[in-house]
């Protein structure tokens, strides 16, 4: 099972943060903020650390 990742579009501030962490995983939209495009593209322990390192914990990630 993968993990469900997502980002909170309302919180979220474009740090990229998550995007230098897991760039397979998450991308800026044109607008500069954060979207998942492959939940499967990263390692479950670089998908909690883009989790624990956004500024603003608009990630989530939830384990199957």
């Amino acid at each position: 099972m993968s993990p469900q990742v997502s980002v909170g579009e309302d919180v979220c501030i474009g740090s990229g943060t998550c995007v230098g962490i897991a760039p397979a995983v998450f991308q800026l939209s044109d607008e500069g903020f954060a979207q998942v495009i492959d939940r499967n593209g990263a390692e479950l322990p670089d998908l909690h650390r883009a989790e624990d390192s956004c500024p603003v914990a608009a990630i989530s990630v939830e384990e199957d």
